[in-house]
């Protein structure tokens, strides 16, 4: 069974970055296609980006041209890279496994002067 685990969220600025990281279990990580989804308070969770195992990436449109996704198959890592960050982009940040359907747990970003 795969298992995930997010990390890198915190507290930054408006205009500021953070890079988010989801280690996964297991040693098939890089046949799988990886996604970041978001959830704000009071609000449905909502797609960000996916990467699929050939390295082909997919975003929302709120996000493009800002955040970056990776990963780094050796490392069974997914990286979610985000700059220019507003308030809008606060939430709690989680990855999946898209083709079995598994989650993180989640790590909240917050953007706040």
């Amino acid at each position: 069974q795969v298992q995930l685990v997010e990390s890198g969220g915190g507290l930054v600025q408006p205009g500021g970055s953070l890079r988010l990281s989801c280690a996964a279990s297991g040693r098939i990580f890089n046949t799988y296609t990886m996604a970041w989804y978001r959830q704000a308070p009071g609000k449905q969770r909502e797609f960000v980006a996916l990467i699929l195992s050939s390295g082909s990436r997919n975003y929302a449109n709120s996000v493009k041209g800002r955040f970056t996704i990776s990963r780094d198959n050796a490392k069974s890592t997914l990286y979610l890279q985000m700059n220019s960050l507003k308030p809008e982009d606060t939430a709690v940040y989680y990855c999946k496994v898209t083709e079995i359907g598994v989650w993180g747990q989640g790590t909240q970003v917050t953007v706040s002067s």
